[in-house]
């Protein structure tokens, strides 16, 4: 009962934070601010996870293929692993643990030091003022890093087949792009939008609903990314049965 209590409330602030984001008025500022932190600031990290995982890739696949003679299929499987899976999970996962933290952190330090009492008493709405331009700069940003995430790891791939493996880059190149379909961008890019909402309301409820004191924004920004985290993940199996289950 108290898990599905719990499902409850989520669901209905997700619906109220959806609902500020179509109704005026908007805060300009506080949008771009987000898409600032959010997009922005997050493209190194996103850079250097992403990279690194297509290398590694690129060695797994081909140490694997080695054992059935299949060492051809690098190209291939490296770039759907990145767009299908790979690169959206990783890219979600980072943004979980750098901006869903960061807001529920925030949010949670406000709601302690009385500032949003301070928004209400000024006739300022909280999910208009602090949940909604997060959440919908989340869902335009985060896909954005996805595809950028999703050429990077595609890169590191290439770079440790071409440079390590003995493959020809034309030829890797070739392979990568014959191979990749439009479905794969577009499950990729919503995977994206989706895990940015995720990650976005799981800051913006837990900060909200943080304890009093010190303990109580550990406590929100703790509970933030790792509920984000699993909801990410979850989205995540669900979404790819719903684009590749046929």
């Amino acid at each position: 009962m108290a898990v599905l209590a719990a499902i409850g409330r989520i669901a209905l602030f997700g619906v109220e934070a959806v609902s500020h984001m179509l109704r005026p008025p908007y805060y300009h500022r506080e949008f771009l601010s987000a898409l600032l932190n959010i997009g922005w600031l997050s493209l190194p990290v996103i850079g250097l996870t992403t990279v690194f995982t297509g290398g590694a890739l690129a060695l797994q696949i081909y140490a694997g293929g080695a054992r059935f003679n299949a060492e051809s299929v690098v190209p291939q499987i490296v770039a759907v692993g990145m767009v299908r899976e790979l690169g959206p999970v990783m890219v979600g996962l980072m943004i979980a643990a750098r901006v869903t933290s960061s807001i529920a952190a925030e949010i949670a330090t406000m709601k302690v030091t009385e500032q949003i009492d301070a928004l209400v008493t000024l006739s300022t709405h909280p999910m208009k003022y602090l949940t909604a331009p997060r959440v919908l700069a989340a869902v335009i940003v985060v896909p954005l890093l996805v595809g950028i995430g999703d050429i990077i790891g595609v890169f590191g791939g290439y770079a440790v087949a071409t440079g390590t493996l003995g493959f020809n880059p034309a030829g890797y190149v070739r392979n990568t792009v014959n191979f990749l379909e439009p479905i794969d961008i577009i499950s990729s890019l919503t995977k994206g939008a989706v895990f940015g909402f995720v990650a976005a309301l799981m800051g913006c409820y837990h900060g909200m609903n943080s304890g009093r004191g010190a303990m109580g924004v550990g406590r929100a920004t703790k509970t933030a990314v790792e509920a984000a985290a699993v909801l990410i993940l979850a989205a995540n199996f669900v979404l790819t049965g719903v684009f590749f289950s046929l």
